[in-house]
């Protein structure tokens, strides 16, 4: 998974974290909205094994968010089970 800072670090008034958290400025950001939302569901999908829960618990709570769109919540619960079978986001 690319640093999760990109999807933080997208703006000019952030280059101080992005330098902080690895060389770069806000240009090393993702700013396109497909390269964004694969971040957060790379990041859902870590998130929901740091916090312990289980396949069908976050297939779950995926499924109680009705204005999230169906790709993203696929995305997430892929990232998910990436992490749950030791590959790399």
């Amino acid at each position: 998974m690319r640093n999760p800072y990109t999807v933080s670090c997208s703006v000019p008034e952030l280059d101080d974290l992005a330098v902080e958290v690895e060389p770069g400025s806000h240009h090393s950001g993702v700013t396109d909205p497909v390269g964004r939302a694969k971040l957060r569901a790379d990041l859902d999908g870590i998130v929901a094994h740091i916090y312990g829960l289980s396949e069908d618990v976050c297939v779950y709570l995926l499924s109680a968010f009705p204005l999230v769109a169906e790709p993203f919540k696929e995305a997430a619960l892929a990232a998910y089970c990436d992490v749950d079978h030791g590959k790399e986001t």
